[in-house]
């Protein structure tokens, strides 16, 4: 098996695990009282957080295999992999939109993949390494900040996605760079230790920042801005700063821009999908309900036919 499918393989592995771990988080920021970024207390918190875990390690393996400009678009199939899945954790019907979403989903994405080139193996500059994570943190404080400044829920959580897909984005090419470090420079560890240090802030970030995105907002709109926005950020940064492009070159980067419109098309008829979605048809099957003896005894014959005020 070659490098380029083996990093295809974990890719879809890791897919799979975020795709689990989203449906866990927005099942607890839905069944969850009050706001917070971490719900500790909560079972399903934990389970997302193990799946996040693994398809993240399952993420940095693929990045030494293949190419960030590969391995980052690769993990939009996340929505493709959630929509059947939430169908039958949380009972949401498909339907023919949520088929075709899907499918341009991954039309788009085959596009991708079929123009990806060779990396070239270079990586970020030691120098530029601590001003661009303190430019993305910066980035990503300011978007949560002004995140709790709306009040439309939905608005709030595409922003609070949107911060936490850069937040992952990066935390991906810093990943490539302490790979390309270990592997081919043979760094030691103290030398890797601010690398990882900006790994862990920001994919820390990118999870409390995720969590957060679903309360209120509902699984496809924040699943899907982080999808996007994560591969774009580590795409751009990959093409801009390590040198990885596509093939026949200009009129290659034109197919993969085409190819990245029609997944983005894909994902948008997702979110739409699941915002025209009426309310009802959403069953919380793990939702608390009210406990009936903290019902007062007067509210409770006032909605009773058989008892008269």
């Amino acid at each position: 098996m070659s490098a380029l499918a083996v990093a295809v393989l974990l890719c879809l592995v890791s897919a799979v695990c975020y795709a689990g771990a989203a449906i866990a988080q927005e099942r607890v920021a839905a069944t969850s009282p009050g706001g917070g970024y971490a719900p500790l207390r909560r079972p399903g918190w934990w389970g997302a957080v193990a799946l996040t875990c693994l398809g993240a390690g399952l993420h940095v393996v693929a990045l030494a295999y293949g190419p960030l400009s590969l391995v980052q678009p690769l993990g939009a199939l996340t929505i493709v992999f959630a929509l059947p899945m939430a169908a039958l954790c949380a009972r949401r019907p498909v339907g023919a939109a949520g088929r075709r979403g899907a499918l341009l989903a991954t039309v788009g994405l085959a596009g991708l993949l079929s123009l990806t080139g060779t990396p070239h193996g270079d990586t970020l500059a030691r120098a530029e390494r601590p001003l661009l994570a303190a430019v993305a943190l910066a980035a990503v404080a300011l978007a949560a900040l002004a995140a709790r400044r709306l009040r439309h829920p939905g608005a709030r959580g595409v922003l609070l996605a949107a911060a936490a897909g850069a937040a992952f984005g990066m935390a991906s090419v810093f990943t490539k760079a302490v790979a390309e470090d270990w592997t081919r420079r043979g760094a030691d560890i103290p030398a890797l230790l601010p690398g990882l240090g900006a790994i862990a802030a920001l994919a820390l970030a990118g999870m409390l920042l995720s969590q957060s995105s679903y309360r209120g907002a509902g699984l496809a709109a924040p699943l899907a801005t982080v999808t996007v926005v994560n591969p774009v950020v580590a795409a751009a940064i990959g093409v801009a700063e390590l040198g990885e492009v596509f093939r026949y070159g200009a009129t290659g980067a034109l197919l993969a821009a085409v190819a990245g419109a029609v997944a983005a098309a894909g994902v948008v008829t997702l979110t739409v999908q699941d915002a025209k979605r009426p309310a009802d048809a959403l069953p919380l099957p793990h939702a608390r309900q009210p406990d009936r003896d903290l019902v007062p005894a007067a509210a409770r014959r006032a909605g009773d036919p058989g008892h008269a005020p």
